[in-house]
């Protein structure tokens, strides 16, 4: 009895003892967040290009809600004639596209301007050469919990350059490739859904994107400090992790994001469940 008298005493004194911390959380100064993503389907018959510049704002930590950026002058320019493409946010939600749709042409840098509460913003790229998808079709093989779903990924790398590839597998998965170890060879790899991350049966639809060097570095430091899943990882960009677009009003208020021009083939798939 008196064992059980000491236990309640200390629960009593723990349970007293106990009080809620609050946690302030300094608020800072939002920062421009810019994904300038350009996608030309270059396997396509004919060409096509989907070219978009989305921008938002960071938000404090416990924010759940990003803000969008409104009210931007957006417009690229084609440095090899100097001509001018006027891009619009016509529904007013911070996605911005061009006024008149265009496909980036080889071997030319663009510039792209962003002119957003009275500073302008720059960044320069070329159109990056891919491969097409060779195949693309569901396996039956499992990892660890034997509810994986398989993809089995083929296509054949360029021999005559270095490529840097972007994979998305919808639902805001993506990896990152290098032809280090295959270079101009047939390469096939395995990847995997995990049983969280897909409802069976499913349509996903499967890019594959030429890439820089600076982007895939970039790319890779992202995916390590910010995650893959809960809106994309444009979604919470690291205030330390900086991209090639610069404030040219002010260089102490830089902007986060990237600007790329990718040459992109797709491939759509209906996933099954499979029988056993």
């Amino acid at each position: 009895m008196k064992n059980i008298l000491l236990i309640l005493t200390f629960a009593a004194l723990f349970i007293s003892c106990e009080k809620v911390v609050e946690i302030d959380v300094p608020s800072i100064e939002p920062k421009l967040i810019i994904d300038a993503s350009f996608e030309i389907y270059f396997d396509e018959n004919p060409v096509t290009a989907k070219n978009s510049v989305k921008l938002s704002l960071s938000a404090d930590y416990f924010d759940e809600v990003i803000p969008p950026a409104l009210g931007a002058t957006v417009f690229l320019t084609n440095l090899a004639d100097n001509s001018i493409i006027t891009f619009s946010d016509v529904n007013s939600t911070g996605n911005y596209e061009p006024v008149n749709n265009f496909i980036p042409e080889e071997n030319v840098a663009y510039e792209l301007t962003i002119v957003y509460d009275s500073e302008t913003y720059k960044g320069t790229a070329f159109r990056i050469k891919s491969t097409p998808l060779t195949n693309v079709e569901q396996g039956n093989e499992t990892l660890f919990s034997g509810e994986e779903t398989q993809l089995k990924i083929e296509f054949t790398d360029e021999v005559t350059i270095e490529n840097f590839y972007l994979f998305d597998f919808t639902n805001n998965i993506f990896l990152t490739l290098e032809d280090r170890f295959f270079n101009g060879a047939i390469y096939n790899f395995s990847t995997f859904y995990q049983e969280d991350e897909i409802d069976l049966p499913a349509t996903v639809t499967i890019k594959m994107s030429g890439i820089s060097r600076d982007y895939y570095d970039y790319f890779r430091i992202l995916q390590g400090q910010s995650g893959q899943n809960g809106g994309g990882p444009f979604e919470t960009v690291p205030s330390s992790l900086l991209g090639n677009m610069i404030n040219i009003t002010n260089e102490d208020n830089f902007p986060l994001g990237y600007f790329h021009i990718a040459e992109t083939d797709t491939f759509t798939l209906d996933l099954v469940e499979l029988e056993d």
